[in-house]
């Protein structure tokens, strides 16, 4: 779906060793589209870390072809239960990585240790396969919104505010929150996209900019905390937004600001969605509040910030006075009394423990 100079990538892929993974360093863009090869599970867990790939579906997938990299080298129970422990350690928050992880180790645990490998490199290249179909079809759910959105708009674009990216960068194509933005200007709607920049780290300005400019999309980025002024001015239609965890009640866990942007929406009667994949769903907990971990990150990424230079060069600068200490809180929560829907694979539902029962009936029983 996605190109990049009149190519098309997925976010992650198998090598033409046909062994070693390569990734989009995400670090990188907006100002350079650099390849990055992983060669051991340590590559892997380094990428997830440091944030060269990110977005809890494609964080999942990385996990789940590192521990290919491990089984490749030593596909033994200890090494196996090692680069499990390793990778799952590296983003707590996110709960596709749990999941993937669960996925590789239940597929190879049974099977004799020569065979190991290669059946998680199947099932890491399924769940790469799988998670596209997935977007397609929260694409195809989210498409039908806003075309019912634009109904009321009156000749005017339909402007949607997006926090964070949720896209193909954050996914293994197609994206989350922003499928049904691809697929609505790919049939024709007049639409244009409010891009948060979200701080620390600049996923809207660097990654969701990027991805929109890249299809066409039109698109302004504006500061995390304008979000409130444009729902007041009236230039806000709807928001949509993705989640790294959500409760099986509908709380949802997103990039830090999602919260206030989903306060803001509340008080201005402005919509407010959540697109997620069914694996972002973790059955286990109820109150996202009280049991979602949140991840803290290293305080530089809020005390300095990368941008290209005037010559060219990409540099990193100090934004705080000397001294003062910092704190990155990387997501907050959202309750789901202020999520209009969730936009699943399966279809749209009310945030709450019933309607996520009744889309997946099975994932919730087996809890």
């Amino acid at each position: 779906m996605v190109k990049i100079h009149g190519r098309h990538y997925r976010s992650i892929w198998v090598a033409d060793d046909g062994w070693s993974v390569e990734v989009i360093d995400q670090t990188a863009l907006p100002h350079e589209v650099r390849i990055l090869t992983l060669a051991t599970v340590d590559d892997a867990g380094e990428a997830i870390r440091t944030m060269r790939v990110r977005g809890a579906p494609l964080i999942g997938a990385a996990a789940a072809y590192g521990v290919c990299l491990a089984l490749r080298r030593d596909p033994s129970d200890r090494s196996l239960a090692a680069a499990v422990a390793r990778l799952a350690a590296t983003r707590p928050t996110a709960v596709n990585l749990q999941w993937a992880l669960g996925e590789i180790a239940a597929a190879v645990s049974a099977l004799p240790q020569e065979d190991r490998a290669a059946a998680a490199y199947r099932r890491a290249a399924a769940i790469c396969d799988e998670d596209v179909e997935i977007c397609r079809r929260i694409g195809v759910h989210g498409l039908g919104i806003l075309r019912e959105l634009a109904g009321s708009t009156r000749g005017r674009p339909l402007n949607v505010l997006t926090h964070c990216n949720a896209g193909w960068l954050a996914t293994v194509d197609w994206g989350t929150a922003l499928a049904p933005l691809y697929m609505a200007h790919d049939a024709g709607l007049d639409l244009h996209v409010w891009v948060d920049e979200t701080r620390p780290r600049n996923q809207g300005a660097a990654l969701t900019a990027f991805e929109l400019g890249a299809h066409g999309v039109p698109h302004t980025v504006v500061v995390d905390s304008a979000g409130g002024h444009l729902m007041q001015r009236g230039l806000v239609d709807v928001c949509i937004v993705g989640s790294d965890r959500t409760t099986r009640t509908g709380d949802v866990a997103n990039k830090i600001g999602t919260y206030l942007k989903a306060l803001a929406a509340h008080a201005n009667g402005i919509p407010f969605y959540v697109a997620l994949p069914h694996p972002t769903i973790d059955w286990t907990i109820r109150d996202g509040l009280r049991e979602i971990p949140i991840e803290q990150r290293d305080p530089r990424e809020v005390s300095r910030i990368a941008g290209r230079a005037a010559d060219g060069r990409v540099v990193e600068v100090e934004v705080v006075a000397p001294g003062s200490p910092a704190a990155n809180f990387a997501f907050d929560v959202t309750p789901a009394r202020y999520v209009t829907a969730l936009i699943t694979d399966r279809g749209v539902c009310p945030a709450s423990e019933a309607g996520l029962a009744g889309l997946f009936p099975e994932l919730a029983a087996a809890r």
